[in-house]
């Protein structure tokens, strides 16, 4: 099986720079994107085949996640446990043997005048991800807007404090792993130095000054059926880039 995450920073946007290409050329079971911008109706995409579900923000033009899926999931949920469904965040859907949990984690925002909401919503999704691991696997993926240890960042040094290398925001995510969770990318390339996202100011991407803040993370107990975990860098189309997640059966 194959599943592919990817903040696309605007869908209506990404559309127009060949999103369905290589969504098709992907043949992704699960295909997720955060970052839609947008509401379900202002964008048509239904390719054959797959089941979609979108989770927009009340505020119009803002956040919003989407999931487009082969098989129909038993369940599909918005939000943490009833809350935080406001800005669109959060899209739980429910297989036969694992969870898929695709999220984009709010930004802390310059001098992290968001953290306070940041750290409310990391301790709200660790304790559900926890939960929904005591009934099946979890696979939890999304634009999780932290890099989390100096491998993660180009320039380490001058960020530190900065919003997704705050040492807040890092001690979560170590919180997160651990709970019982595994980042695949970094579990199985200890040392590898890929980035999904950079800025769109001074030549950022050309020079490669980026950041990988976009994850898939997986139940302990799941890691053995991951057979690989990627970083797509060569593919455009918005200041992220796509990440894999392929696994057995």
């Amino acid at each position: 099986m194959k599943f592919i995450s990817w903040n696309v920073n605007g869908f209506r946007a990404c559309l127009t720079k060949g999103f369905d290409e290589f969504f098709a050329e992907q043949n992704a079971d699960i295909f997720c994107i955060q970052e839609t911008k947008m509401q379900p109706e202002q964008a048509d995409f239904s390719p054959e085949g797959y089941h979609k579900y979108f989770h927009s923000a009340v505020k119009k033009g803002y956040s919003g996640t989407a999931v487009y899926t082969k098989k129909e999931p038993l369940s599909v949920v918005f939000g943490i446990n009833g809350e935080h469904t406001d800005e669109g965040r959060v899209i739980t859907c429910e297989y036969d043997d694992f969870y898929f949990v695709c999220c984009y984690v709010p930004n802390a925002q310059t001098e992290l005048k968001r953290l306070d909401y940041r750290m409310e919503f990391e301790d709200a999704m660790r304790g559900y991800l926890s939960e929904l691991d005591s009934r099946k696997p979890v696979v939890y993926c999304g634009d999780l807007n932290v890099a989390h240890n100096e491998i993660d960042l180009k320039n380490p040094k001058t960020n530190v404090g900065n919003p997704g290398f705050s040492n807040e925001e890092r001690a979560k995510f170590t919180e997160l792993l651990g709970a019982g969770f595994c980042d695949t990318y970094r579990t199985l390339y200890p040392e590898k130095v890929e980035y999904s996202w950079w800025s769109y100011r001074f030549k950022a991407r050309e020079k490669n000054t980026g950041w990988r803040i976009d994850y898939f993370v997986v139940s302990e107990r799941f890691m053995e059926r991951v057979e690989n975990s990627s970083i797509l860098t060569d593919i455009m189309g918005s200041d992220h880039c796509p990440v894999c997640l392929e696994i057995k059966g």
